[in-house]
């Protein structure tokens, strides 16, 4: 049965409402009640992250932490999440906003679980599938318990470009996958019907739910433990001492205007074409604007998506919340983000965004070039910006059956900040906590042999302080195995500040059954390897910070011996050459003879 949707303005009014009966409850509440009710929003919401990992099918989901998992308030307001990837700081609230407003909460009953994958929802790709079950209390929805994970395969063109939504798979509009408790058999037929392993993804799936249930489950105890009075108050309490916070130290950011523009190599179609990134930040007192009407409009390749939100969200987070804080929407009260439809970050239907996650990182990079000269203590240097990933899949000798296997996610170099070299072989800033596949793993699990997997020498930009090293992987396929890569910043490298120097850039390549190595001039390749030839993954390093020629002589010596650095890089761009007791002293001989037996020098 259709359900109508409720007039807008009646939602303003009950959330108007609902702000009401909010203030006069925090004025009552017990700080004790709010910090045990902080905690255990928290602890409910890290308890889901376990579960989801514990019984997921793919490596995507309990390896690399492809999920997100939260709790949100009856009109979908974050209340507590657990991040697998920070850029899913936005999309789960959107999706449960999405739902009240089409269903409303007098169309939503308990015992009902609600389903969408719909990308111009959740702002990312259809992979994303996001369950939500609604949480009662006297016949009254309270919360929402909600999971979002990465699924293998949803249909779709499994190898090639998409250049609209169609190509990429199973759309799932708003629906109920139970009603009233009852399983609805059609609409699971249908989304298992069209993937290619629907035993793993019928795996995934119910994960999925138990995850949500232990969201449900810890509210219920929650309320039943404080009562739903001093529950909801504690939450309103949480609410504004996070916005105190955060409006404490955007307050500390000098007033101003401040602009910042970047690039991306191309969008998969038109190669070698660049693809501009443009940010304006504005600081008022204890409020900031992040303007992104500069953007460059959709593209015409798979790299749109609708995280333009949650990329200032994830740059205002890190500048304005302590480390050990929990992420709800009081944290956001302070920042105004301008997005208009259409961009590359807020792209409108139909717009493809299978590689929705690589532009959104590059924009928060640029949000931190843009305030550098504000806060040049609290920034770092541009960082390699892509998962460096590849879609590899074939047909497995051992049985027969298709696999797939998204490679890579090797890491890379991060940028410099002030006082603070940048951090090596690091996922980029898009996934946060994400893990890469473990090569056993990946050995035993597909016919792929890992040659080697190692620090890539000189990747990271000079500096006062060195950016961070990336990471070069070599991976021979056992079998003929299908190979895409959609990397980018390729040929634009993270950028170096205050006199830093820019890092190496990414980099794909694959070596030849003879061992010949073919590097390619863009990240975006779409070939076969038979058994016997190998993939290369490169990643970028990270940006340097300050001048070069002011790095300690010392630190100069120890990356040397710690071969982050070659002897040619330590002469050129710090013009240190090691006296021959330093050479001594530190076991550097052995450095400068491979060097040498390298390049020819003496």
């Amino acid at each position: 049965m259709k359900t109508s949707r409720p007039p807008k303005r009646s939602l303003q009014r009950a959330a108007a409402a609902s702000r009401r009966v909010a203030l006069a409850r925090r004025r009552r509440v017990d700080p004790v009640a709010v910090e045990l009710v902080r905690n255990g929003l928290i602890a409910a919401t890290e308890e889901m992250k376990s579960v989801l990992m514990r019984t997921s099918y793919n490596m995507i989901i309990y390896e690399a932490l492809d999920f997100t998992v939260g709790l949100f308030d009856r009109d979908g307001a974050t209340l507590s999440i657990g991040l697998g990837l920070p850029m899913f700081i936005r999309g789960m609230s959107d999706v449960v906003k999405a739902k009240l407003a089409h269903w409303g909460h007098a169309g939503i009953d308990p015992g009902d679980i609600l389903l969408t994958n719909d990308s111009y929802t959740t702002g990312a790709h259809l992979n994303h599938l996001t369950f939500s079950i609604p949480v009662f209390h006297r016949g009254r929805i309270v919360a929402f318990s909600t999971c979002m994970a990465h699924w293998q395969d949803i249909g779709g063109i499994l190898n090639g470009l998409t250049t609209d939504i169609w190509s990429e798979g199973l759309q799932i509009p708003l629906v109920k996958y139970h009603a009233r408790g009852v399983l609805n058999t059609e609409m699971r037929d249908l989304i298992l019907m069209n993937v290619r392993r629907p035993d793993r993804a019928a795996g995934d799936l119910e994960a999925q739910l138990s995850a949500c249930r232990v969201g449900v489950r810890h509210m219920e105890e929650m309320i039943a433990r404080h009562g739903i009075d001093t529950v909801l108050a504690a939450i309103d309490a949480i609410m504004d001492h996070s916005e105190a916070e955060a409006r404490a130290r955007v307050a500390a950011i000098p007033d101003g205007v401040y602009t910042a523009e970047s690039f991306m190599d191309d969008d998969a179609i038109d190669l070698d074409v660049p693809v501009p990134i443009r940010v304006k930040v504005t600081v008022r007192g204890a409020n900031m604007t992040v303007d992104l009407s500069g953007m460059s409009p959709q593209v015409k390749g798979f790299f749109n998506s609708g995280a333009g939100v949650a990329c200032a969200q994830v740059a205002f987070k890190c500048l304005t919340g302590p480390r050990d804080s929990p992420i709800n929407d009081g944290s956001f009260r302070p920042l105004t983000v301008i997005v208009p439809p259409g961009t590359v970050v807020s792209a409108t239907h139909p717009a493809p965004m299978r590689v929705w996650m690589t532009y959104p990182m590059t924009v928060v990079d640029t949000i931190f070039k843009a305030l550098a000269p504000a806060i040049p203590e609290q920034v770092i240097a541009g960082h390699h910006a892509d998962l460096v990933i590849a879609n590899i899949n074939g047909i497995h000798p051992r049985d027969g059956r298709l696999w797939i296997y998204l490679g890579g996610l090797i890491g890379g170099g991060w940028g410099a900040k002030a006082g603070e070299d940048g951090v090596n072989v690091t996922v980029c800033m898009n996934d946060g906590d994400t893990h890469n596949g473990p090569s056993e793993q990946v050995e035993n699990k597909f016919p792929l042999l890992v040659r080697h997997y190692r620090l890539r020498q000189d990747s990271g930009g000079a500096g006062e302080f060195r950016g961070g090293l990336g990471a070069e992987c070599e991976v021979e396929a056992l079998a003929r195995v299908n190979y895409q890569t959609r990397v980018d910043r390729v040929n634009h490298p993270p950028w170096g500040l205050a006199g830093g120097a820019s890092a190496r850039g990414n980099r794909i390549g694959m070596r030849r059954k003879d061992g010949r190595e073919e590097l390619f001039g863009t990240g975006k390749v779409n070939m076969r390897l038979d058994a016997g030839e190998a993939y290369t993954l490169r990643s970028g390093g990270g940006g340097g910070f300050g001048d070069p020629k002011k790095r300690p002589r010392a630190a100069v010596l120890a990356d040397l011996r710690l071969g982050y650095i070659s002897p040619e890089a330590a002469r050129r761009d710090y013009g240190v050459v090691p006296t021959a007791r330093e050479r001594a002293a530190l076991h550097l001989d052995a450095v400068f003879a491979r060097e040498a037996q390298v390049d020819g020098r003496g």
